[in-house]
């Protein structure tokens, strides 16, 4: 991890790694990646929404004139 963790709190990981049966360092290791592939899934979602909309296609155009009032 990028931060020290306090005792206390290295021993509330170490019993949760004991608890999924890895070590300290491999249970750290698993959080941190977990934690880079959402901050991956959650930057493409922003740039997704980014995206500007895409202009409606011939059919939908013609359907939307044709449920317009005269």
């Amino acid at each position: 991890m990028t931060k020290q963790l306090t005792e206390g709190q290295k021993a509330y990981e170490a019993k949760r790694a004991a608890k999924a049966g890895m070590s300290l360092d491999k249970w750290l290791a698993q959080k941190e990646k977990d934690r880079e592939a959402e901050e991956r899934t959650r930057a493409k979602e922003i740039a997704k929404a980014a995206e500007p909309a895409k202009k409606p296609g011939f059919f939908s155009r013609l359907l939307d004139r044709a449920e317009k009032p005269l």
